[in-house]
């Protein structure tokens, strides 16, 4: 009988567990839509697009320009794996994402992990009306960036 009751026990945990990660994750779509950043480099021009694809991930493409030319390409993704959330960035032309666990979460910021990763090791995500303020961080470094939501016409 007590390992009938442990295993509902873990069974309903776990149900839960996934239902909350599915609320946290549907917090994360005002990010839908595309980005421009406010404090580029002089002659550079920045932007992530972000995609609902599906109810356990977004899709995102950063790229910066430099006139008409392509000088960075970042493709990432937010995903839910099991019981938790995870911000994939894969850079340029590397097969092989680097995984951010997702460690807190409102209705409007987020915050993305990875402790093991040499930089950053933290990112940031806080929506402040049409503005998004984002930042890299670890090590004692930081990165701070800004982006406008362009109008639905100009995406």
């Amino acid at each position: 009988m007590k390992k009938i009751l442990f295993l509902a026990a873990l069974l309903t945990a776990t149900i839960t567990s996934h239902a909350q990660t599915q609320k946290d994750f549907g917090k994360l779509h005002w990010l839908a839509g595309t980005w421009q950043s406010t404090n580029n480099k002089p002659g550079e021009i920045d932007t992530e697009t972000w995609q609902i694809a599906s109810t356990t991930t977004m899709t995102g493409t950063g790229i910066t320009l430099k006139g008409k030319d392509t000088v960075f390409v970042e493709h990432l993704q937010l995903v839910v794996n099991g019981n938790a959330i995870y911000y994939m960035a894969r850079v340029g032309k590397s097969l092989k994402a680097v995984p951010f666990k997702l460690t807190q979460i409102t209705a409007d910021s987020f915050t993305c992990e990875n402790p093991e990763h040499d930089f950053p090791k933290k990112i940031t995500y806080q929506l402040e009306g049409n503005r998004i303020k984002a930042a890299i961080s670890g090590d004692g470094k930081a990165i701070n960036y800004e982006f406008v939501k362009l109008p639905a016409h100009k995406q």
